[in-house]
């Protein structure tokens, strides 16, 4: 067996699957984090494609990523380590023989949750939820952060924004930002025509969510 085989069976297999659920356009690993994994020499990384993701397929596959189709993980090598954010599609009762790494929504009896973890025990798979990964001293790593009070206090202003320049209309349906300089910019702009500042009070303003907000 040549050197380079026997790297490549030591190296960690993820498996970037194209998240499904309607309007989720985030990731489970950017193109920045790919890179430096791949950069270890420890990881391999196949990332499928995906229209919704707020990544390029060419950021990926920059990066150093393989490049699939979307929806082919259930093809994947049995050592592939299935990695996404959401949920698994729904409507779809098959087996689970990989390991899944995701946030699965069913350890809190969440409506499906028997189903979930039954296609584990028939495919004798095994799942790792992102709900219940602590550190050494119990706290949750990965969590709503920075990013969610930051977004969430963007969308609070906007709100206001809308009553005081469109009082009485509805509110509009929220489409995704290509990036938070524009959702900063945007939100300045509208506050600017508004003439005034809301009054804000961030609960919490120490935690993971009231540092972003």
């Amino acid at each position: 067996m040549s050197s380079n085989s026997a790297d490549s069976t030591t190296k960690t297999h993820l498996w970037l699957r194209e998240e499904t659920k309607p309007m989720e356009h985030r990731a489970a690993l950017s193109p920045d984090v790919c890179k430096k994994l791949l950069a270890t020499g420890k990881f391999e990384i196949t990332a499928e494609e995906s229209k919704e993701r707020i990544f390029n397929d060419s950021e990926y596959a920059d990066a150093g990523c393989r490049m699939v189709p979307g929806d082919s993980w259930r093809k994947a090598p049995q050592d592939a380590i299935i990695t996404g954010l959401k949920e698994l599609p729904e409507n779809d009762t098959t087996p689970l023989p990989h390991t899944h790494i995701m946030f699965a929504h069913c350890y809190k009896r969440q409506a499906g949750w028997k189903d979930v973890l039954s296609r584990f025990v028939e495919g004798k798979g095994l799942l790792y939820d992102l709900e219940f990964l602590n550190d050494d001293s119990g706290r949750r790593v990965a969590a709503f952060g920075f990013y969610a009070g930051f977004t969430g206090a963007a969308v609070g202003i906007d709100a206001w924004c809308h009553q005081q320049l469109h009082a009485g209309e509805k509110y509009p349906v929220i489409t995704p930002y290509p990036n938070e300089d524009v959702l900063i910019s945007e939100t300045k702009a509208k506050l600017e025509k508004a003439g005034r500042k809301p009054r804000i009070m961030v609960m919490g303003a120490l935690g993971r969510c009231g540092s972003g907000a």
